[in-house]
């Protein structure tokens, strides 16, 4: 027999008229959860390479950095796009022995998804997964203001979910 995890109320139960329970609404806490609020927490580090950087170069800042994408950036810190692991790894795998000679702006993905600060990370979240892509850069006014990932968007929302479990365990027992 499954087990059975409705218990009656039994005496001295609280008639409590609330509910605790998840909703959608409160899962997804949009008025809380912004692009900003993460990068508040995360910091707004940018790591970028140029497009004439070698993939070699590229290779080493990745390693030392230990990030798995670098935003390609002209010399006045405009973005001109791209550059994750995948895209080295997938090179590599077509031209063995000869992609680290190669140039970043034969690599780099042009065609950048972004999103701004205000933005709501369950959107956010969306689009990375739809597009199977980990990394977001944040544009603010048409400047780079920071660089988010998918894994940073999950983690944001375990924290604030904890969170939420241990006010919602609160307001039970007090």
């Amino acid at each position: 027999m499954a087990p059975f995890s409705y218990q009656p109320p039994t005496r001295g139960d609280k008639t409590d008229k609330h509910t605790y329970s998840q909703t959608a609404d409160s899962a997804l806490s949009h008025d809380q959860s912004t692009v900003a609020k993460l990068l508040k927490k995360k910091g707004d580090a940018v790591f970028s390479i140029r497009p004439g950087d070698t993939i070699a170069h590229a290779v080493q800042a990745l390693r030392d950095k230990r990030i798995g994408a670098l935003l390609v950036t002209d010399q006045n810190g405009t973005m001109q796009g791209i550059l994750s692991e995948r895209d080295i790894v997938r090179r590599m795998a077509e031209t063995p022995g000869q992609t680290l000679p190669q140039l970043v702006s034969d690599l780099m993905t042009r065609e950048v998804k972004t999103c701004a600060p205000s933005d709501y990370l369950i959107d956010v979240a969306k689009v990375m997964n739809e597009g199977r892509f980990r990394h977001m850069p944040v544009m603010e006014d048409g400047h780079l203001c920071g660089v988010i990932t998918i894994g940073d968007v999950v983690n944001y929302r375990l924290q604030e979910l904890e969170y939420e479990a241990l006010r919602m365990k609160q307001m039970i027992v007090g």
